[in-house]
């Protein structure tokens, strides 16, 4: 969507407010001895208060509020009895609609005792986000977003997962345009004044492979490499981006 009034700007406001609330309780439990089902009740809770809804389990019937990636799991994980371990690197992922509107974040979180390329790895997705707002600009192609990140994640040694990639946002999950982490000269979208786009590097440690797991919901690097996830809700403006979930 493109924010054309100020109760546009409002509702994403909101929804947004409730993404960043929910990632900062669930990033501050994220500890050794829980589980990822304990921290989705939580996820939970945070919504009811807020009067907030799950977009994945509205929208596609996700089993879960929240999605919760632990390690070589790349996105989409079911949260459930999983134990939070000393070292895991757990991906959250937060979607949220309120009165209509939608915004979608996601951070990494590497639990205490974590490896040198755990850390090293979360903050290269955080430096190709930086990487992408310096060009995320009206006018500019939507493709020069996924260069930027890809030139970033290459830089650090790293590899983008092509078969992900954000979206636009703001009425529902997934809206036009696609925004892949990499340059896709046959995305020939222009980034517009108000347009709303969810921007994610999402990367991993090895080859960039990625198959299914037996629940049909989590995504996991087929080499069991680490994975990081960096997200946020931007807006588009003449000049730097609106970040709203951050």
């Amino acid at each position: 969507m493109s924010i054309e009034t100020e109760a546009d700007a409002e509702g994403l406001r909101q929804s947004a407010a409730v993404v960043r609330e929910t990632l900062d309780a669930l990033e501050h439990a994220t500890r050794p001895g829980i589980t990822t089902g304990e921290l989705d009740r939580s996820a939970a809770a945070i919504f009811l208060a807020r009067g907030a809804r799950s977009a994945p389990a509205d929208v596609y019937n996700f089993p879960g509020t929240v999605l919760i990636s632990v390690n070589d799991q790349v996105v989409h994980g079911v949260p459930g009895a999983r134990v939070i371990q000393r070292g895991d690197v757990v991906k959250l992922d937060v979607t949220v609609v309120k009165d209509g509107y939608v915004a979608d974040a996601a951070r990494t979180v590497v639990v205490e005792g974590g490896s040198s390329l755990a850390r090293r790895l979360k903050a290269c997705a955080t430096a190709a986000f930086d990487a992408a707002m310096r060009v995320a600009r009206a006018g500019t192609p939507v493709n020069a977003i996924g260069r930027a990140i890809d030139d970033e994640v290459r830089r650090q040694g790293f590899t983008v997962i092509r078969d992900l990639e954000g979206h636009g946002v703001g009425r529902t999950i997934h809206e036009s345009p696609r925004v892949p982490n990499f340059h896709d000269r046959h995305q020939r979208d222009v980034l517009t004044e108000g347009l709303v786009l969810a921007v994610e590097p999402i990367i991993c440690a090895g080859s960039g492979e990625v198959v299914e797991e037996a629940d049909q919901w989590t995504i996991r690097t087929r080499d069991r490499s680490l994975a990081a996830h960096y997200e946020h809700t931007i807006v588009i403006t003449r000049g730097a981006p609106l970040l709203l979930t951050a």
